[in-house]
């Protein structure tokens, strides 16, 4: 007894047992092994059958000085700073995924129409290796607004099959014929260069038919741009595609047209300035023609022939501050241009660059135009309502209000200047009281001639540096290096591809071993039983029986389930020792519901306990739900318990039989008829009269009674018994249940109570680690069993 509670006070203390964890998934190795068989499997058919993806990657440099000449400009009246250099990069970034510039590309390159070979399994891209190619009569306005997939399928070498999926065309062509599909008019011709004879043997070819917009989108989606390491005027580019011949041609090609819109930027610019200075010059052409004729005007009214030979000494003393005084003027003049240009603007337009001295103003104007630029750039791919252009548009006003300013006070500062300088000059003059005030007359006409002949040669100037400009715009952008493929795919990773797929077949296995162990609520081992059922002692276990095992035990048996009864008789020696010796042990077996072998139990370990020559009775009490009859060899219409509750006549002995089955020898009582009051009966004094007969007589008395949660039946005859062995079934009883018996126990209506595990399968569980469930392997017991590896051996050789 102290041994039994010792055992219920260790599973206390532990809840939890890795080992056994262990063991219980390690019953299933067949089902994990298979499942991490088909994860291997299906991996390797993914990665046979999937399309592999290779990354194609190109670099290039951005050589475009625009965001070098944008300079922080901050206007004398005060106002914002801008700066256009930290964002440069990232605003040729935009351009390059912009939809626009890259619709340009697919449209060059024609990728919105693909072909595909249509194999067994898979559909391979025919990139410039299409068997068949379609030539389109419709114009391209049309053809890149629509989606069609096409299905050529070669009948003959002259012929083949159309077939068009959304609407369900499918009709016979020759070559060369024009078909007309919808709103669509286009051929189908052979590849040129083929054999003779081979075109009728071509596979299925699928030609796809994608909206320019819709092909540009996938292309901005996966292209992936940003820069190189620490520098930040190199690009690294790269696109992840099926084909790399494809990706290849779309990354060269897009940077070319980067580069070509760069260029044709520059070029409007320059363009833009040589047409203000040619406006100039020719409005700079007729004042200096008025002012001429100013001068002959003077001179014949005056009647002058030379008035410069009087003047020498006047000039050569004031020849630094004139000079002074036109450089001034000049920049007055240009800054008067520039603002007149600025206020008679209609839209955002670029300003020109004609070389204003003054680094505050040029730089603004330089700025402006990059905005100006940018503004167009997004403008091509979108709308004024796109938040880039309206941020653009926002800092273009406010450049602008800062262009007024810097012109004002530049004109204000060139203002002061030049009136310092006339009174100097004026001062001067007065020295020269006795100068003929015609030659002062003279000398401004002539004055004003110089200032308009300097702006006339300054901007001849101008407009050669601009036309050469133009002739000669530099790249934007130099190529580093081209577009290259590299060999291993990006996708799928093959090894990576193989060991998920053994990992998930590994894992769903388990997984699902796992959650029907979570949601399994039934009593599988005394594991279980024993956290379940803390104060109850457990005093062993049944092993499952096969159909072609025997269901009773016989003397010297040594079978499993014969070696387990033993136990249970040991352990029952230890629960009812100490006991009153002057009469037989009274030992109730009964269960929570029907099905969970009470009667099997109560049989075989009659059956046992009377293998050691004591003198044992068997009661069928359960009355209800007899079931003793199926085990025991009597004679057919024996008395039974029923007989003898009912019939105050019957005695003890007319309901005693003699179980003649196998080789032990005990004695039996049979249930009897099913009465219709079994409950009534039970309450009787006859069945506490027998019990004490039987007591008296016999050695040890065990009642098959009938289940606890069921009917009272049991509960009305339970305080006859010393002990009550409760039967628990592994995979049928519900551990909920278990909580009957405790409340049993804590009620006082069941006395002494253990409990008995009965149908365990030994296969699911690693028996001797834990449990002990080790019958007969290491002691002798039960028939050797012959290796596998024997077999096989045997097998080899012949031996059968």
């Amino acid at each position: 007894m102290e041994e039994l509670n010792d055992f219920t006070e260790e599973k206390e203390e532990s809840t939890f047992d890795l080992k056994a964890e262990i063991f219980k998934y390690i019953a299933y190795w067949k089902w994990i092994l298979l499942g991490f068989l088909i994860g291997g499997l299906i991996a390797y058919l993914y990665n046979r059958y999937t399309i592999p993806k290779y990354s194609t990657e190109a670099t290039m440099m951005i050589v475009d000085d625009q965001e070098k000449n944008a300079m922080n400009a901050t206007p004398s009246g005060g106002g914002a700073i801008f700066s256009l250099e930290d964002d440069g990069i990232q605003n040729h970034i935009e351009k390059l995924k912009s939809k626009q510039l890259v619709e340009s590309v697919v449209d060059e390159l024609n990728h919105n129409v693909s072909y595909f070979i249509e194999g067994n399994v898979i559909t391979v891209e025919a990139y410039k290796s299409s068997p068949v190619l379609i030539e389109f009569i419709t114009p391209d306005s049309i053809i890149h607004s629509i989606s069609k997939n096409l299905i050529v399928t070669p009948t003959s070498d002259t012929s083949f099959k159309l077939e068009e999926e959304a609407s369900g065309y499918s009709k016979d062509h020759s070559i060369g014929e024009v078909i007309k599909l919808d709103n669509i008019q286009f051929t189908i011709l052979p590849k040129s260069g083929g054999e003779e004879g081979t075109f009728r043997k071509t596979s299925p070819v699928n030609i796809r038919i994608q909206s320019l917009r819709a092909v540009a989108a996938e292309y901005i989606s996966k292209l992936q741009i940003s820069q190189k390491g620490q520098a930040k005027d190199i690009l690294a580019l790269s696109l992840v595609h099926a084909s790399s011949g494809k990706s290849e041609d779309f990354l060269n090609k897009l940077m070319e047209r980067f580069n070509e819109e760069g260029i044709e930027d520059k070029q409007e610019v320059a363009e833009n300035t040589t047409q203000f200075i040619q406006d100039r010059l020719e409005m700079i052409t007729t004042e200096l023609d008025s002012v001429e004729g100013g001068i002959a005007e003077f001179k014949r009214e005056n009647r002058l022939m030379d008035i410069s030979s009087g003047a020498s000494e006047f000039q050569s003393k004031f020849s630094a501050a004139e000079q002074e005084i036109f450089g001034l003027e000049t920049e007055l003049s240009l800054l008067e241009s520039i603002e007149e240009v600025l206020r008679n603007q209609g839209n955002y337009e670029l300003l020109p660059e004609v070389g204003i001295s003054e680094g505050g103003v040029a730089g603004l104007i330089t700025s402006y135009n990059t905005l100006v630029m940018e503004r167009n750039m997004y403008l091509k791919a979108g709308t004024e309502k796109n938040p880039i252009v309206e941020t653009i548009t926002e800092q273009l006003d406010s450049l602008r209000e800062n262009l007024y300013e810097n012109i004002e006070s530049t004109r204000r500062s060139l203002n002061v200047r030049l009136r310092e300088l006339n009174q100097r000059e004026n001062v001067a003059q007065g020295q020269f009281s006795n100068f003929p005030g015609l030659e002062k007359g003279m000398r401004s006409i002539q004055r004003q001639q110089e200032i308009k002949e300097q702006l006339y040669l300054f901007l001849l100037q101008r407009r050669e540096e601009a036309a050469i400009s133009f002739a000669a715009t530099a790249s934007v952008a130099r190529v580093i290096d081209a577009a290259f493929t590299n060999n291993a795919p990006v996708d799928p990773k093959p090894w990576l591809i193989l060991v998920g797929g053994f990992i998930i077949g590994l894992i769903i296995p388990i997984l699902i071993i796992f959650l029907k162990d979570m949601l399994d609520t039934r009593v599988h081992h005394k594991g279980e039983l024993s956290g379940l059922i803390k104060h109850i002692p457990f005093i062993g276990e049944v092993p499952r029986i096969t159909s072609d095992q025997s269901e009773q035990i016989e003397l010297n048996d040594r079978s499993p389930l014969a070696e387990s009864f033993r136990i249970l008789r040991t352990n029952l020696a230890y629960l009812i020792q100490n006991k009153d010796k002057d009469r037989g042990e009274v030992i109730f077996i009964t269960s929570t519901i029907k099905g969970e072998g009470k009667t099997f139990v109560s049989y075989n370990m009659a059956r046992t306990l009377g293998s050691t020559g004591k003198k044992v009775l068997l009661i069928g009490a359960d009355i209800r739900n007899p079931k003793l009859h199926r085990y025991a060899d009597v004679a057919m219409g024996e008395k039974g318990v029923s007989d003898y509750l009912y019939d105050f006549e019957v005695t003890e002995d007319q309901i005693i039989s003699k179980d003649q089955s196998g080789s032990i020898k005990i004695d039996m009582v049979l249930s009897g008829p099913i009465p219709p009051n079994p409950a009534e009966l039970l309450m009787n004094d006859r069945m506490e009269q027998l019990i004490k007969y039987a007591s008296k007589v016999y050695d040890y008395v065990l009642v098959d009674t009938a289940p606890t949660m069921i009917v009272t039946d049991t509960l009305l005859i339970s305080p006859l018994a010393d002990t009550t062995l409760y039967v628990v079934r592994a995979d049928l009883t519900d551990k909920k249940m278990l909580d009957f018996p405790k409340e049993l126990k804590q009620q006082g209506k069941i006395k002494s109570p253990a409990i008995i595990l009965n149908d365990v399968d030994y296969s699911k569980f690693s028996y001797g680690a834990k449990y002990g469930y080790s019958y007969g392997y290491g002691y002798g017991y039960g028939v050797d069993k012959e290796s596998r590896w024997q077999r096989i051996k045997n097998r080899m050789s012949g031996n059968k």
